[in-house]
């Protein structure tokens, strides 16, 4: 793929994020328009899924659309709806010259058909596999493949692996900035979950405590086959994520028998390890047993994917390698 083709689809991916979680049940897809060197159309998929994000960009466009190309996350749609018509016929319309789509839509009703309605029309049409695409769709792409959402874990612990003191004391263990950047990751997710323990000694809000995103709290889950209170809905065991509606993006904080289930069930796509520089020694560890048959199974399974500093915490983001 060319560099500048690499460089406008890792733009639109970013500019995806802007859609998500609310573009549910719809996947959050982000869209340039580019001439000459030059950006002349932006969009993201809007609340509820309408308009889509080539929809978006064209409408800033205006004109300046024809001959123009349009990098986008995922394949534009061939299959037109109530809500709105297919974006291939959009783009077709408005008389692009090119298209270059991050990943190929795994819907039937598009799965290159896309592409196909655009050459039909004299488009160059081709869908390149992008890496940063492929990461901004990975809970819609999750579901098409799985048929569960994407899973991320997170722990927060001491670097000795402890997520409170011996008496349950955990508040708090990181600090402010690590908080909320946990916080603007409940935000991005359509459901949370924590352990039927946590909820029952901690009773977490499990709310999004960001100026401007307070209404993006998600929806909140327990793992128990115990009754829960209003406003929480209760699984009882990891695999039930695969009967969850509109779900594409689940966020599992706690504690530490809940993430060591989703663990075993190998249920978890990527893992935020938020460190604080302090020593508890005797205290709560983050998991519960993996029941591991060797060391042989602990390896080769996450990679290392970024790395941050929330001074004075660290974050590590890994990867569950497939």
């Amino acid at each position: 793929m060319p560099t500048d083709d690499q460089r406008w689809l890792a733009a639109a991916a970013a500019l995806a994020e802007r859609g998500r979680p609310l573009s549910r049940p719809n996947p959050a897809v982000g869209a340039l328009l580019v001439a000459d060197e030059r950006v002349v159309g932006r969009g993201w998929t809007q609340a509820g899924g309408r308009p889509h994000a080539e929809a978006m960009a064209l409408a800033e466009a205006g004109a300046l659309a024809k001959g123009a190309t349009c990098y986008v996350t995922l394949e534009p749609c061939a299959h037109a709806s109530e809500r709105g018509p297919a974006c291939a016929d959009l783009l077709a319309a408005a008389g692009v010259a090119r298209v270059v789509a991050g990943v190929t839509d795994p819907d039937t009703r598009t799965a290159g058909r896309g592409k196909a309605r655009l050459r039909a029309a004299g488009i160059t049409a081709q869908s390149c596999g992008d890496p940063a695409a492929a990461a901004s769709l990975s809970g819609y792409l999750a579901r098409a493949a799985l048929g569960r959402p994407h899973v991320t874990l997170k722990l927060a612990t001491s670097l000795d692996g402890c997520i409170a003191l011996a008496d349950g004391t955990s508040r708090w263990i990181t600090g402010p900035v690590a908080r909320a950047h946990a916080h603007r990751e409940r935000a991005r997710a359509d459901a949370i979950l924590v352990g039927g323990g946590t909820l029952r000694a901690d009773a977490p809000k499990l709310d999004v405590r960001l100026p401007g995103l307070e209404d993006r709290a998600p929806r909140r889950l327990v793992l128990t086959r115990q009754a829960v209170p209003d406003g929480w809905t209760a699984l009882p065991d990891p695999a039930a994520i695969h009967d969850l509606p509109d779900v594409q993006y689940l966020f599992v904080e706690g504690g530490a028998e809940a993430a060591a289930a989703f663990l075993r069930a190998d249920l978890v796509d990527r893992l935020l390890l938020y460190r604080a520089p302090v020593l508890l020694g005797g205290g709560l560890p983050a998991l519960a047993d993996l029941g591991l048959a060797g060391l042989w199974q602990a390896h080769d399974r996450w990679a290392l994917a970024d790395r941050r500093h929330f001074t004075p915490d660290t974050l590590e983001i890994y990867t569950r390698t497939r």
